[in-house]
């Protein structure tokens, strides 16, 4: 069987191709860098991290832009011997959004992958359709820009040509979409005479949707499933399935069975918190006598466990990483946002078997932050690290961070208290901008010289505890209150805006005085519980 979700932790908007026997996934990264996450699996259950294809600010420039933004819905296909990779940048948040779509290919899906053709900017969510004439066709949704009316205002077909390597032909919108609304996130498919349209609608929570509606001619007029939609979890308890059910894309097996990645949620028991973010699940479904497709497991609600191909069992295990920073690049797990890794960031050979960062900008930027982190992928887990850091003033500091965005983070850190003249550890937090916490000055720890650190969180589904203990000393001390976990999550966010990420731990450096002090992490430790 395949326990979903089989993509865990802010891993959205799925869109799914194989090539052979290969199966491969392409997620949405927004702010974070390196651009667009793609996975490998040989068998449907189990996925393997292999590739970020937008490494380069030639391909992927976010520099300013609001959290939440970026790279937004991903399509991945394969044709003509190369992997071609549509993506959308979003620039603000904004009623006009300003969003720009691309394209880039490459031989193999680690790459090189190349610099980005422009498509057009008149929708987010594209994807790449391969007729079996040869002729590429794209999709997106068409957001509209007049106050008061809907802005999902269709889904445009246009041609590509890549000889030209440019739209061609007039843009035509083909589907308005269903009285469910939002509509976006369209794929096409062909499939035993017919076109069929795949779009995600009602919104990216928990009254999301999978659409389904074909036509004989690509360009329209184009019918409804007659069990619309095909997959929702709209309507059921919190716990009852996979929540968030939508934005979905197919997959064929070598051996004619269908599955149908798609987008999920799972909240925090007893909440509608999701911590983890927009994951990724899928389905088993079939063909029927009336030419639609369906769950092959009957009904349109999300199931946990799907039926797999060739007996292939999900490794279930909880995941652990250690990263001691003897190679010589960071490894596939870690981002940083908005910006490439650069030397202005980080250091991994300045001190042999340490990260250095450079402090930058501090937490609430959208420019230039000193911060490397990965994916909290689990209810429950631990981070560790040993840190050096010596300080000047206040306006420098370095630690361990638990983080969502600019307004939501929890941050044990290493700065300098001007008043005592004395080196000080603390926790600074923000829960949608209100940081009263961090005035608690009765949580600090001072001490005389520069000490070697570590630094260490626990986090549960509700429960969120710092810890610190100095080198040389057996037992962690707890510092700060326990802070509630569940804050860290799109749910809580979108209480001040619309948020789609999920949650980070990772190492930061800050240095608002001068900017480039340093700061040095031995070793980064998380575990999954």
């Amino acid at each position: 069987m395949i326990k979903n979700p089989i993509l865990k932790g802010f891993n959205p908007d799925p869109s799914i191709c194989r090539v052979g026997d290969d199966y491969y996934i392409a997620t949405s990264t927004f702010q974070w860098f390196p651009g667009v996450q793609i996975y490998h699996s040989k068998d449907l259950a189990n996925w393997e991290l292999v590739s970020h294809p937008l490494t380069r600010k030639s391909q992927l420039d976010m520099w300013g832009t609001p959290d939440s933004t970026g790279v937004w819905a991903p399509c991945l296909s394969y044709a003509d011997g190369m992997f071609w990779l549509i993506y959308t940048n979003v620039k603000n948040r904004f009623i006009t959004k300003d969003v720009i779509n691309y394209l880039v290919t490459a031989p193999d899906v680690r790459g090189p992958w190349s610099e980005p053709i422009e498509l057009n900017r008149s929708g987010f969510d594209p994807s790449l359709f391969h007729d079996r004439d040869g002729r590429k066709w794209l999709v997106n949704m068409r957001w509209g820009t007049q106050y008061g009316r809907n802005p999902f205002s269709g889904i445009l077909l246009q041609e590509y040509s890549p000889e030209e390597k440019k739209l061609v032909g007039e843009a035509k919108n083909i589907f308005l979409g269903t009285d469910i609304r939002l509509t976006e996130a369209p794929h096409l498919y062909f499939h035993d005479g017919w076109y069929y349209l795949m779009t995600a609608e009602g919104g990216t929570g928990y009254d999301h949707a999978v659409t389904l509606a074909r036509s004989r001619a690509i360009d329209g007029p184009y019918e409804v499933h007659p069990q619309n939609p095909m997959l929702t979890s709209h309507g059921t308890e919190l716990q009852e399935c996979l929540q968030k059910a939508g934005h979905g894309s197919i997959v064929e097996t070598p051996q004619g069975e269908w599955y149908l990645a798609h987008l999920c949620g799972r909240p925090i028991p007893g909440t509608n918190r999701c911590v983890l973010g927009r994951e990724t699940a899928i389905q088993l479904v079939e063909w029927r006598d009336d030419g639609w497709l369906y769950l092959k497991q009957g009904g349109n609600r999300p199931y946990t466990d799907v039926p797999a191909p060739n007996d292939a069992q999900s490794d279930t295990r909880p995941q652990e990483m250690f990263d001691d920073f003897d190679a010589g690049t960071l490894g596939i797990d870690w981002n940083t946002l908005r910006i490439p890794a650069s030397d202005r960031l980080l250091s991994l050979t300045e001190r042999k078997g340490w990260l250095r960062l450079y402090g930058r900008d501090s937490l609430e930027s959208e420019f230039e932050q000193s911060l490397v982190a990965r994916r909290q992928q689990a209810f429950s887990y631990d981070a560790e690290t040993k840190l050096e850091f010596a300080p000047e003033n206040s306006l420098q500091m370095a630690g361990l961070v638990c983080y969502y965005n600019t307004r939501n983070y929890y941050y044990l850190r290493v700065s300098f208290d001007e008043q005592s003249g004395k080196y000080c550890l603390g926790v600074l937090s923000s829960e949608n901008g209100d940081n009263s916490h961090s005035m608690l000055q009765d949580n600090n720890v001072y001490f005389d010289e520069p000490r070697a650190v570590e630094l260490r969180a626990e986090v549960k589904p509700r429960c969120l505890q710092l810890y610190y203990r100095f080198s040389g000393d057996a037992d962690w001390m707890p510092i700060g209150p326990v802070y509630d976990s569940s804050t860290l999550s799109d749910d809580f966010a979108f209480g001040s805006d619309f948020e789609f990420t999920g949650a980070f731990v990772g190492l930061c450096c800050q240095d608002s005085m001068y900017g480039g002090h340093p700061a040095d992490f031995d070793w980064f430790r998380y575990t999954e519980h």
